[in-house]
């Protein structure tokens, strides 16, 4: 009831009130024809916290999904929501055997029992933009009893999201400074307190604005029934390190699941045209034309693109105004520049589609103001 009623309306809302939330694309035939019977565990890309809210606001008419929580949500009052929810919580570099004992049996008694799941390999947010190397912890507990003749197939549901704005991008990036100063918990409620607080002021004066496109994938499911017959696999009969090899694999194919079906929003596929050439002044044809030689390739590579209002010249427009309007990119004399001490937030966002072949743009920490 707390599930349905109270977490899907406040997820709803919230989506809502931020993002313009979009479902993409879904492999409709194939969801179809997953076994009711099965366990269903979507995995996913980790871009922000909103991950949480927006998987479960677009998949809750289907599924009540069971998340692994990181300790980071164990405060006063969200903690309590979240368990009440069906999460539970990780020590995620936790070395104490026996709570890794623990913990491998709960998921493994989850999983038996067809409890829906959802997943995200990476382990943690992506710091730069770009999808990590997998962790396969939890993975491992969810196959290493797997017998493709037991009462229960065992689906994959690939996931891949997009933001046109992430929340938490510039505190990500500091990750990336390696001798970078701690923020203390003050500094942290006061950075909080200061951009709520900005926000609502914008709201009151209707000057606000949503932080643009949220756009959800679902890609085709991978049986596990399928897969471990195609491969000859039995995990049960393998030792530890013959099926930690094998865990990996499954892994990198669900990653390489995941990064196809990560939709391409506006800010990213701009993003990208000014990854090529930072310093270069482009105009708004040379923009759009760029973009649009981007928007062919990667429809060629099976790239899943988000086009709104099926206008791609209105989506293109759409990128270059989020970015004018962050101070990522600055107009002058009607050509627009990447801003030099914004260029990590500019790489941040055109990382999370350049494994369609864009440019990679080089992790760089930013600085804190």
């Amino acid at each position: 009831y707390l599930y349905f009623r109270l977490g899907y309306w406040l997820a709803k809302s919230v989506a809502r009130l931020l993002y313009r939330v979009r479902l993409g694309y879904a492999d409709e035939a194939g969801l179809a024809n997953v076994d009711p019977k099965s366990t269903v565990v979507f995995v996913m890309n980790h871009r922000s916290n909103m991950d949480y809210v927006l998987v479960a606001f677009l998949a809750a008419e289907r599924v009540a999904l069971s998340y692994a929580v990181g300790e980071w949500a164990r405060v006063w009052g969200l903690q309590a929501l979240i368990r009440s929810m069906g999460a539970f919580f990780v020590r995620r570099n936790s070395g104490d055997p026996l709570y890794r004992t623990v913990l491998a049996r709960y998921v493994a008694m989850a999983t038996e029992a067809g409890v829906p799941q959802a997943l995200f390999p990476e382990g943690g947010l992506t710091v730069d933009g770009a999808l990590r190397k997998p962790r396969f912890g939890l993975l491992d507990y969810m196959v290493k009893s797997f017998r493709p003749d037991g009462e229960r197939d065992l689906v994959f549901i690939p996931v891949g999201l997009n933001y046109d704005r992430v929340l938490e991008d510039r505190s990500q990036l500091l990750k990336l400074e390696e001798q970078r100063r701690r923020r203390g918990m003050l500094s942290a409620v006061s950075v909080t307190l200061t951009f709520t607080g900005r926000n609502l002021w914008q709201m009151l004066t209707g000057n606000w604005h949503r932080f643009g496109y949220a756009c959800v994938n679902f890609g085709s499911p991978v049986s596990m029934r399928q897969y471990v017959r195609a491969q000859g696999l039995d995990f049960p009969a393998l030792d530890d390190d013959a099926r930690k090899r094998e865990v990996e694999e499954l892994g990198r194919h669900l990653m390489q699941a995941i990064g196809g079906v990560i939709p391409v929003v506006p800010v990213a596929l701009v993003a990208q045209v000014f990854g090529r050439d930072a310093e270069r002044p482009l105009s708004e044809l040379e923009i759009k034309s760029a973009a649009c030689d981007l928007l062919r390739d990667w429809e060629n590579r099976g790239a899943h693109i988000y086009i709104p209002r099926h206008d791609r010249d209105y989506a293109i427009g759409v990128g270059l105004r989020m970015l004018t309007l962050r101070h990522i990119v600055a107009e002058r004399d009607g050509l627009f520049i990447a801003v030099p001490e914004n260029l990590p937030v500019l790489a941040y966002y055109a990382n999370s589609v350049a494994h369609f072949g864009g440019e990679v743009a080089q992790a760089v920490p930013l600085e804190e103001a």
